[in-house]
């Protein structure tokens, strides 16, 4: 093994944290970032698809991400990406009005009102977002006292297409949404009531309007006409059920949890609310004030109540693992795992915390984990991080210059990523698929690395011919 990749693989060991139910970049003030949380997806999915089907969109063909950005904001891209504001999740008041606003953005996508934008030219976004149709990575980021762990990324984080919205597409879209909302047996108030509790966007200059209003302009003729369908609907007057509102609480408790200081937490969850949410909430701020007795026993409560709920076992693992207890993480990570079979997050999860005993005898198993997640998230960047560690600590050196060539390949490093795939050929055997996929990797990063060296010399100058 080369000093080159003992240093590398020993820098990134320095970097690893564990797999987080909510992930973001807690270091910059103003950074965005993309949350991974296994439940917050499943909720959303939960909420989603069906509207999606009702559009005549197939769901697994629509990605939805969570940006951590507490100003009020949904958008889509090219490649049917939905994207949503924690902001705007936190301050949905019901599923329904949830709902209201992803049956609006599925309205842009089946109507084909997709454009180029100015987010583009939005820094902010630009470093951001994700490239359409690329998937979510996880890589390391953040720091551990404020849980920020797996940070989504992408291959590419190029320039962000999305909706240059009008007055005549919002109004389409929201006749989409009614009509989705309809053909769910849902009611549309949702919206209504999401648009008039901001109708005051309407009269406030651009640069005061909350981003949803910017880029989605709101006038009274639209909540006029989307009023007047959805009082014609058969369902106008269906109502959330129980259990949705109970995942939208709990969603939202645990995105303030991780996202808002201790301070505000225990403000509006006070010790005397023993509410579900409530202690869900506090048991991530005790965790984050490295209050680890209090944090457990949060959760050890609502564990007692819901023993067959992979989330909280989910959240414990994550804490004890974050704490510096990462064996005493292996129960409850296998129990999230047993809870919820197949989650590609969770396999992560129990995969780094086992890779804390060090027993040889345990790697065949974490190495089986991180594969079956790499499965369903082959651009999750820091299963390809923690593949390369324990093909390492096997002695499979050339199966870790390959993972590593993946993991730079998901995070967008293409030249890192061509340099560790041609050490890997350099000692696979040609008859693996690792050896193949190097070259696809090699062919793939040699390509875009030429584009870009055409990029930086630029046009030639153009030569005027004229008559002598």
């Amino acid at each position: 093994m080369t000093s080159t990749y003992k240093s590398l693989i020993l820098s990134l060991r320095t970097f690893a944290l564990a797999i987080c139910c909510v992930a973001f970049a807690a270091t910059q003030a103003n950074a965005q970032s993309l949350l991974r949380d296994t439940e917050i997806e499943e909720t959303l999915r939960e909420f989603t698809d069906p509207i999606l089907r009702a559009g005549g969109l197939t769901p697994s063909s629509v990605d939805i991400y969570i940006v951590n950005d507490p100003s009020l904001n949904a958008f889509v891209t090219r490649g049917q990406n939905i994207f949503l504001h924690s902001g705007l999740i936190l301050r949905a008041e019901t599923p329904n009005q949830l709902k209201g606003v992803i049956a609006h953005e599925t309205g842009h996508i089946t109507g084909g009102h997709i454009v180029r934008s100015d987010y583009g030219n939005r820094s902010a976004y630009g470093s951001m977002l994700i490239a359409a149709g690329v998937g979510l990575a996880a890589i390391l980021a953040g720091e551990g006292q404020a849980g920020a762990l797996i940070l989504g990324g992408s291959q590419q984080f190029g320039a962000l297409e999305a909706l240059s919205y009008s007055r005549v597409n919002e109004a389409a879209a929201d006749q989409y949404a009614a009509e989705y909302m309809d053909r769910t047996g849902q009611s549309g108030k949702g919206l209504i009531q999401f648009f008039e509790k901001f109708r005051a966007q309407e009269v406030l200059s651009q640069a005061r309007r909350y981003p949803y209003f910017r880029g989605h302009p709101l006038s009274a003729d639209r909540i006029d006409s989307l009023r007047e369908r959805v009082r014609d609907s058969d369902f106008t007057d269906v109502t959330d059920t129980p259990e949705e509102l109970h995942k939208h609480r709990m969603m939202q408790a645990k995105l303030r949890g991780f996202l808002d200081g201790p301070a505000q937490v225990y403000s509006r969850f006070p010790q005397s609310d023993q509410s579900k949410p409530a202690r869900y909430a506090r048991a991530v701020a005790n965790f984050k004030q490295a209050d680890l007795r209090n944090s457990i026993k949060e959760i050890d409560s609502l564990i007692a109540e819901e023993p067959e709920n992979p989330y909280f076992h989910e959240l414990k693992a994550q804490i004890l693992y974050e704490s510096g207890k990462g064996t005493d993480a292996i129960e409850p990570a296998r129990r999230a795992l047993e809870l919820k079979p197949g989650s590609a997050l969770l396999e992560i999860a129990l995969a780094q915390a086992t890779l804390q005993t060090r027993d040889a005898s345990d790697f065949p198993r974490v190495e089986e984990l991180i594969k079956s997640a790499l499965r369903k998230e082959p651009s999750n960047s820091y299963g390809w991080y923690l593949l390369a560690d324990v093909y390492e600590r096997q002695g499979k050196t050339s199966l870790a210059k390959y993972a590593t060539a993946e993991r730079f390949y998901a995070i967008g490093d293409i030249a890192s990523a061509r340099s560790f795939a041609q050490r890997a050929q350099e000692e696979l055997s040609r008859s693996l698929p690792q050896w193949r996929r190097a070259s696809d990797i090699i062919v793939v990063a040699e390509t875009q690395l030429a584009k870009k060296r055409g990029r930086r010399r630029g046009p030639k100058p153009l030569v005027s011919v004229t008559s002598r």
